[in-house]
C-alpha cells in the first residue's frame, strides 16, 4: 500500500514526511483492518513530524483522525464485520489493570499507547485498530465530516469538562482550529457564552459566525471576566494572558499535547483568587462516546477543506503556516 512514513523528523518544510510503499498491515487477534477512506489532519501529527514529540516508532505514519471501513479483523473479534464504518481515534491501547485505568482514568494509563505515534496511522490506505477502541459513528455524518471529530472534536470535548464550567458560564477560547471550533458549537449548544481570542482574521469571522459572542486578537483583553478558559494554542507565553483574563476561582485548561515554555508567573495578578491551571491528557473512550452523542444532538460540524492523500505533507504546511480556519482532513484518492 501507498502511506506517508516520518523518514526523520524536522521542520515540515524541509521534507521529514515521503510517501513510500509499505505492506498492507496485519491486523492482531483483536484487531480490526481498516481501509482509510478519510483522515484529520491534527496539530499532533506536526508535532510528530518536526520531532516535537519524541519518536516512538521509527518512520511511523503520522493519522489518527480515521474514518474507514472494516475490511478484515483479528480472529479474536467480535461483533463487527466486513464493510462496518469505523472511527479510530489517538487513544489505541491501555493495559486496563493499572490503578488509573480501575478508576475510570485510561487516559492516564502508563502503558497507553496512541495512534500515528506508536503505531501506524491513517495517513495510508489501510490502518489498525483494536476493536476495543474503535467507535461506531452516528448516523447522517458523511467522512470528512466526521474524521476531525476522532481527535480534534473529542479533545476539545475533554478540556471543556475538564475547566468544569458551570451551565451559563464564561468561557474564552484561545486559539480557534480545529479543536476549539468543534468546542465552541458544544459549549454555546449548552449555554455558555463563549469568547474567543486568536490572531487569524478568518478564524475570528468563522468564531462570530458559529455563535461566539466576541472575536479578538490572542493578546486583547475579553470584554468580561472569565469563568473558565482553554487554551488551544500551543504558546506558552499565552498562559499568563489567560490566566490573567480569568474571575476569581476560574479554570484554565490547556488542551494541547505539545506547549512551548510558560514563562514565569506573577501569584498576585496570575495564580491568587483560587484560580486553578489544569492540563489535558488523552482522552478516555467514554469522552469519545460523550462528545459523539452530543455532537449528533446539537449539529457539531467541522468547518473542513479537504487535500487528497497524496498530498498530505501540503496539508501539514497549510497548518503551520495557518492558511485555513476550521480542520484540514486527507481524503483518500487512491484506487484500489
Amino acid at each position: 500500500m501507498h502511506a506517508w512514513s516520518v523518514v526523520e523528523p524536522g521542520p515540515v518544510g524541509e521534507g521529514p514526511l515521503r510517501f513510500v510503499e509499505k505492506p498492507v498491515p496485519v491486523p492482531g487477534a483483536d484487531e480490526l483492518l481498516v481501509r482509510v477512506r478519510a483522515c484529520g489532519v491534527c496539530r499532533t501529527d506536526l508535532h510528530v513530524t518536526e520531532g516535537d514529540l519524541p519518536v516512538h516508532r521509527p518512520g511511523v505514519t503520522p493519522g489518527h483522525e480515521v474514518i474507514g471501513m472494516v475490511a478484515g479483523f483479528g480472529a479474536a473479534v467480535e461483533g463487527f464485520a466486513v464493510g462496518d464504518r469505523v472511527g479510530v481515534a489517538w487513544l489505541r491501547r491501555t493495559d486496563g489493570t493499572c490503578v488509573h485505568c480501575a478508576r475510570g482514568a485510561e487516559n492516564l494509563c502508563p502503558s497507553s499507547r496512541y495512534t500515528g505515534w506508536d503505531a501506524d496511522g491513517g495517513y495510508a490506505e489501510y490502518t489498525t485498530v483494536p476493536a476495543a477502541f474503535a467507535y461506531r459513528l452516528p448516523g447522517g455524518l458523511d467522512d470528512v465530516a466526521a474524521a476531525p471529530l476522532m481527535c480534534a472534536g473529542i479533545i476539545g470535548y475533554r478540556a471543556l469538562r475538564r475547566t468544569a464550567l458551570a451551565p451559563g458560564g464564561r468561557l474564552g477560547l484561545y486559539g480557534f482550529g480545529g479543536s476549539a471550533h468543534l468546542c465552541a458549537q458544544v459549549a454555546i449548544a449548552e449555554g455558555a457564552t463563549v469568547h474567543v481570542l486568536t490572531r487569524g482574521a478568518a478564524a475570528r469571522r468563522l468564531a462570530l459566525e458559529l455563535g461566539a459572542d466576541s472575536a479578538q486578537d490572542v493578546y486583547a483583553v475579553p470584554p468580561e471576566p472569565l469563568d473558565a478558559a482553554i487554551l488551544f494554542a500551543p504558546a506558552g507565553e499565552l498562559v499568563p494572558v489567560a490566566l490573567r483574563a480569568l474571575d476569581r476561582g476560574g479554570v484554565l485548561a490547556i488542551a494541547g499535547i505539545h506547549l512551548s515554555d510558560i514563562p514565569p508567573l506573577r501569584y498576585e495578578s496570575e495564580l491568587f483568587y483560587e484560580k486553578e491551571l489544569r492540563s489535558v491528557t488523552s482522552n478516555t473512550r467514554e469522552d469519545g462516546r460523550e462528545f459523539l452523542t452530543l455532537a449528533a444532538r446539537h449539529g457539531v460540524r467541522a468547518t473542513t477543506h479537504t487535500y487528497p492523500l497524496t498530498r498530505a505533507d501540503e496539508a501539514l504546511h497549510d497548518l503551520k503556516a495557518g492558511r485555513f480556519d476550521g480542520a484540514a482532513v486527507l481524503v483518500n484518492d487512491i484506487e484500489v
